[in-house]
């Protein structure tokens, strides 16, 4: 995004000791049960968004063709095949961005995804602009407004779910950004609604009035209700991870689940990922406080009200862009990217409840810039999927492999 990429090297550079307790991890190893998945995606494709629910399991991704026109793409995983690609929609004015890429989603038939359209000339102006198909229609409606608010300001890191009859979607927000008479400005927010399956959007709040600019939000649907989960912005500068929860149809107040004390001035462009399994909640997340970049998972049984001591998962030479998925209610899966010698892995490990963690499994050899964006894990059946960018000095495109779960 906006910053210099010297803010995240500086975190390589960390000392390693760590102020809670943890559990560490047994030494990495080579996992040689990884099977090449033959990917949907074509040349010039990237960002890749992994998805899945009760009726199956999607990818979406986008590809560039010259310049300007960028298409966005979905296939459907049956029987272990990714389908034939579908095209979604295309267009020329689209924020097209490493960290901050479109998706899919779909509930009962029915289909979300989303792009970032430029609505000024300024660089961070954009819209999230949503494209449905109901389950009845055979046609993509396109650029359905998700908030009116109407300011040239960004909007974006967008998570949806599959809710009720149709979608919760949550999203960082702008509006407040904009320069007023005074020449002032005010904060990122955080904002949520529910979205039907025509694109009637109802139910919108605002979450926090104050949020780190650009780290991707992450969310969950617990018994209790939605969860959302984010790189908060507290006085000082310090932006830990908190959780808002909606309880009885109320959204609760915000509030850091683990006060690691993250003091940093600019947006480290690194969000969590959450998990739930009825009221069990999983979270995982990148942190370089006290000068020590690290990974870590903590744990909720009562849907994020309360969360255990968080466990490291991986520290020192980490630059996190994590994901994790539950395994079952007692066990999660955690992926990463390090970087060793210049040399970037997606790497993974289970971990229980009790801070037991398996071997570091190391998925595969990626490239460390940001082009290879925020690698995708799903857990479909037996098996862990993964999707990535993978980059070449002539072209990127979206890979894919699988392992089994019993390999960690």
């Amino acid at each position: 995004m906006r910053y210099q990429p010297y803010l995240i090297l500086l975190f390589y550079f960390c000392i390693t000791n760590c102020k809670q307790a943890t559990k560490s991890p047994e030494p990495e190893v080579l996992v040689s049960l990884v099977e090449e998945v033959p990917s949907p995606a074509g040349a010039s494709s990237s960002l890749p968004h992994l998805a899945t629910n009760s009726d199956g399991t999607l990818v979406s991704w986008v590809e560039t063709k010259g310049d300007s026109l960028t298409t966005l793409f979905f296939s459907e995983l049956e029987n272990g095949i990714w389908q034939e690609p579908q095209a979604v929609v295309a267009g020329g004015d689209w924020f097209v961005n490493w960290a901050d890429y479109p998706m899919i989603a779909e509930n009962n038939g029915n289909y979300w995804s989303h792009v970032l359209k430029k609505s000024a000339k300024g660089t961070y102006s954009y819209d999230v602009k949503m494209t449905i198909k109901a389950k009845e229609s055979t046609n993509w409606e396109t650029n359905k407004a998700l908030h009116t608010d109407g300011t040239p300001t960004e909007h974006g890191f967008v998570t949806v779910l599959p809710y009720k009859e149709a979608f919760f979607v949550t999203w960082l927000d702008g509006r407040n950004t904009e320069e007023n008479e005074a020449g002032e400005r005010g904060a990122m927010t955080l904002r949520a609604a529910e979205v039907a399956a025509n694109g009637e959007v109802s139910h919108e709040n605002e979450l926090d009035v104050s949020t780190c600019d650009c780290c991707q939000t992450t969310a969950a649907i617990t018994d209790n209700g939605p969860v959302v989960l984010y790189r908060d912005r507290l006085e000082d500068e310090i932006r830990d991870i908190s959780i808002v929860r909606q309880v009885d149809g109320r959204w609760t107040a915000p509030k850091t689940i683990y006060a690691d004390g993250w003091k940093i001035k600019g947006c480290p462009v690194n969000g969590p990922k959450a998990a739930a399994m009825g009221n069990n909640l999983v979270a995982a997340w990148f942190t370089a406080a006290q000068n020590t970049a690290r990974v870590q998972v903590a744990f909720s049984k009562d849907g994020g009200e309360n969360f255990e001591n968080p466990i490291v998962i991986a520290e020192g030479t980490t630059i996190g862009r994590v994901d994790v998925v539950w395994v079952d209610e007692e066990t999660a899966v955690v992926s990463w990217m390090d970087i060793k010698e210049k040399v970037a892995s997606l790497n993974v490990a289970k971990i229980s409840r009790t801070g037991v963690v398996s071997n570091t499994a190391t998925v595969v050899a990626l490239n460390g810039s940001r082009q290879s964006g925020f690698p995708q894990l799903e857990k479909v059946d037996d098996m862990l999927y993964f999707a990535w960018t993978d980059v070449t000095k002539t072209d990127t495109r979206v890979r894919m492999v699988k392992m089994s779960i019993s390999a960690l």
